[in-house]
C-alpha cells in the first residue's frame, strides 16, 4: 500500500469519527429555545432594550428615502431654505440611526456574552459532578468542544445579530407598503424580480448549508490532529515520523481549505446574484419612469429616487436573512449537542444521598472503612471485584497488593465514590458511602497518587489545591513536616515559584513531594497512597519514604503498592488476585503461607 493511499484511508477514518460534529439541526427548534431560556432570562432586560432600539432604527430606514426625495424636490425648485431644512433632517436621522444601532448591537451582544458565560459555567460545574465512568467512555476532546465551540455557535445568535432578522422582516414589510402607496405599477415592476431572488437564495442556501457542515467536520479534524501531534511530539520525533505526519496534515489541511473555498464561493454567488437582480430592478424602474415621462408626464424625478433607494434597502435584508438562517441552524445544532451532553451525563452523576439499608455486618465503633461482599464491573459482564470483604480500624495501616489488573486501584476509587459499586456495602466511619453527601465523604480522605497532576499557578497554590484564601503558614508547615521546605525554598521563587503546565518544570520526585504536602495540608483522617513511590529513583524514594511515615502518623492508611519492599511494616496486607481478596495478614505470615503473596515477592526479589 502506498503512503498516499494509507494517508487517504487514515483521513477517511478520522472523517467518520468526527462526522457528527458537523450535523446541522432545524433552523428553529422551540424545545431547545425553551431550554436556553433560563440562561437568557436573567439578562433579558438587555434584549428588551436591543429590540426597542431595533424598531426605531427600522422606522428611520423607512422614512429615509422619503426625506431624500424631499431634498431632490427642493433642489429641483431651487428652494435653498427647504433644501437646507430637509438636509438637516436627513443628517439628524442618520446620526440618530447610527447611535441607536450602536445601542442595539451593544446590548444584544452583552446579553449574549453574559448568557453564554452562564451556560459555560453550568457545563463546567456539571462535568465536575460526573463519575469517572462517564469520562472513561467519552473522549475529552469532545467534552471540550461542547463547552467551547458549541457554546460559541449558540453565541452567534447574539454576536451575528440573528435577532435582527425581526428588524429585517419589519423593514421588508414597511418597504413593500411604502412602495405600493407611492406607485402601484412601479412597485409591481420591482417585485417581478422576487421569484428569481427566491430561487437563487434557496439553491445557494442548500449548498452553503452543506459547505458549512463540511467546514465544521474539517475544523474538528484539524484541531484534533494538531492537539494529538503537539501532545505526542516526543514520540513523533523519537520514531522519525515527522514526514509521515506532515503528509497526513497536508491532506487534512487541504480538505479544510477546500471546504472554506466552497463556502466562500457560494457566499460570493449569493451576493453577486442579489446585487445583479437589484441592479436589474433599478434599471427596470428607470426604463418605466422614462417611458411614463415621455407618454403622460406624471413621473417625477424625486419619485424615481425614492424607489431606487427603497429597492436597495429591499434586497439587503433578503441577503442577510439567508446568512442568518445558516447561523440559526448552526446554533440549534450546538444547543442540541450541549443539552444531549447534559441529559446523558445525568445518568452518570453520583446520586444524592439515600437512606442506608441495614448493614450487612455488625459495625465496630473503631472501624474506619469496610467492604462487605462488594462486587464491581467497569464493563458489564467483566467483573473487576468479586465478593470482596475486609475492614480497617482507625489508625491501621492497610496495604493492597496484587498483579496488574487485580483490582487494587479500584478499591480506592470505590471508597471515594468515583464509581458506584454494583453489589454489597462500602462503609466509611460506619456510614454507607451512598448515604454520604459526595463532598462530605471525600473530605475524609487525602490522596497521594502515582501520577501527580499540578495546575498552573504557584507551588503554594498547588499544595493548597487552589484554596481561597491561601494559608501560607499552613503551606509552609505542611512542607516542613515532610522535610521538603528547605528543598523548595532553595528554588528560584521559593514556595511562590511558578508552576508551568502540568508541572513540567518540576521533577517526578518534586511532584510527589508536593502531593505529600497536599495530604498534610488537607489533614484528613484517612490517607490513600496509590503507588506513591513507584516512578522515582532509589534516592528520591528514600526521601519519599520518610515523608510517608510523617503523613501516615495518627491516620488510617490504605497503601496500594507494586513494590512489596515498601509495605513490609504495614499492619495488614491484602492480596488481590483476579478481582478477589485471596489472602490477608502481615508480611511474615503471608510469606510462610507460600501462596500468591509469596510468589509475587519471589518474582520481585529473585
Amino acid at each position: 500500500m502506498s503512503s498516499k493511499v494509507a494517508t487517504r484511508e487514515r483521513a477517511q477514518v478520522t472523517t467518520k469519527a468526527f462526522s457528527d460534529e458537523g450535523a446541522l439541526g432545524k433552523a428553529y427548534d422551540a424545545r431547545l429555545l425553551r431550554r436556553l431560556w433560563p440562561f437568557v432570562k436573567p439578562h433579558f432586560k438587555f434584549i428588551t432594550i436591543s429590540l426597542a432600539t431595533l424598531f426605531i432604527v427600522t422606522a428611520i430606514s423607512w422614512i429615509r428615502p422619503i426625506v431624500l426625495g424631499r431634498i431632490v424636490t427642493s433642489a429641483e425648485r431651487a428652494d435653498a431654505t427647504t433644501l437646507f431644512r430637509w438636509g438637516a433632517i436627513l443628517a439628524g436621522a442618520l446620526v440618530i440611526s447610527q447611535a441607536f444601532s450602536f445601542v442595539q448591537m451593544y446590548t444584544m451582544q452583552i446579553a449574549g456574552a453574559r448568557s453564554m458565560a452562564d451556560l459555560r459555567s453550568t457545563i463546567f460545574a456539571f462535568l465536575q459532578r460526573l463519575s469517572l465512568r462517564f469520562f472513561d467512555r467519552t473522549p475529552i476532546g469532545r467534552l471540550v468542544t461542547r463547552a467551547t465551540n458549541d457554546v460559541d455557535a449558540v453565541a452567534e445568535l447574539f454576536a451575528a445579530g440573528v435577532f435582527n432578522a425581526i428588524g429585517d422582516l419589519l423593514a421588508l414589510v414597511g418597504i413593500v407598503v411604502a412602495m405600493l402607496l407611492l406607485d402601484v405599477r412601479l412597485a409591481l415592476i420591482s417585485f417581478l424580480a422576487l421569484p428569481v431572488v427566491g430561487l437563487i437564495v434557496n439553491a445557494v442556501r442548500k449548498r452553503s448549508r452543506e459547505a458549512f457542515r463540511d467546514i465544521r467536520v474539517k475544523t474538528a479534524k484539524l484541531n484534533a490532529f494538531l492537539n494529538e501531534q503537539v501532545s505526542g511530539i516526543a514520540v513523533v520525533q523519537a520514531f522519525v515520523r515527522e514526514k509521515s505526519m506532515a503528509r497526513d496534515f497536508e491532506v487534512i489541511n487541504a480538505e479544510y481549505r477546500d471546504a472554506n473555498q466552497r463556502s466562500v464561493f457560494y457566499e460570493a454567488v449569493l451576493d453577486a446574484a442579489i446585487e445583479m437582480v437589484s441592479t436589474l430592478s433599478i434599471a427596470s424602474i428607470l426604463w418605466w419612469a422614462g417611458f411614463r415621462k415621455i407618454n403622460d408626464g406624471h413621473m417625477t424625478f424625486s419619485l424615481v429616487v425614492i424607489f431606487t433607494q427603497y429597492i436597495k434597502q429591499f434586497f439587503e435584508p433578503i441577503s442577510m436573512l439567508s446568512q442568518r438562517y445558516t447561523i440559526m441552524q448552526s446554533a440549534m445544532a450546538g444547543a442540541e449537542r450541549i443539552f444531549q451532553l447534559l441529559d446523558e451525563g445525568d445518568l452518570d452523576a453520583p446520586k444524592r444521598p439515600v437512606a442506608a439499608p441495614p448493614s450487612l455486618a455488625p459495625v465496630s465503633a473503631d472501624e474506619a472503612f469496610a467492604f462487605e461482599r462488594v462486587s464491581f464491573s467497569y464493563k458489564q459482564g467483566t467483573p473487576t471485584l468479586r465478593d470482596v470483604s475486609f475492614s480497617a480500624k482507625r489508625g491501621e495501616r492497610i496495604a493492597v497488593v496484587g498483579a496488574t489488573g487485580a483490582g487494587k486501584t479500584t478499591v480506592s476509587a470505590l471508597l471515594l465514590r468515583l464509581y458506584e459499586h454494583d453489589d454489597g456495602e462500602i462503609r466509611v466511619f460506619g456510614k454507607e458511602v451512598k448515604a454520604w453527601n459526595v463532598q462530605e465523604l471525600r473530605s475524609n480522605f487525602c490522596v497521594v497518587p502515582q501520577d501527580v497532576f499540578l495546575f498552573p499557578g504557584t507551588l503554594a497554590s498547588n499544595v493548597a489545591l487552589g484554596e481561597v484564601p491561601l494559608d501560607i503558614a499552613r503551606v509552609e508547615r505542611a512542607l516542613r513536616q515532610i522535610g521538603a521546605y528547605e528543598w523548595f525554598s532553595s528554588r528560584e521563587g521559593g514556595i511562590d515559584a511558578r508552576v508551568e503546565e502540568r508541572g513540567s518544570n518540576f521533577s517526578a520526585g518534586e511532584r510527589q513531594l508536593i502531593a505529600f504536602a497536599r495530604a498534610m495540608y488537607r489533614d484528613a483522617p484517612v490517607l490513600i497512597l496509590d503507588e506513591a513511590t513507584a516512578s522515582v529513583d532509589s534516592a528520591t524514594e528514600a526521601r519519599l519514604a520518610r515523608a510517608c511515615d510523617v503523613v501516615m502518623r495518627s491516620r488510617t492508611a490504605l497503601i496500594i503498592a507494586h513494590r512489596l519492599g515498601t509495605i513490609r511494616t504495614a499492619d495488614r496486607i491484602l492480596v488481590f488476585h483476579r478481582g478477589q481478596l485471596v489472602e490477608q495478614g502481615r508480611h511474615d505470615e503471608l510469606l510462610s503461607q507460600r501462596g500468591v503473596y509469596s510468589k509475587l515477592y519471589e518474582i520481585q526479589f529473585a
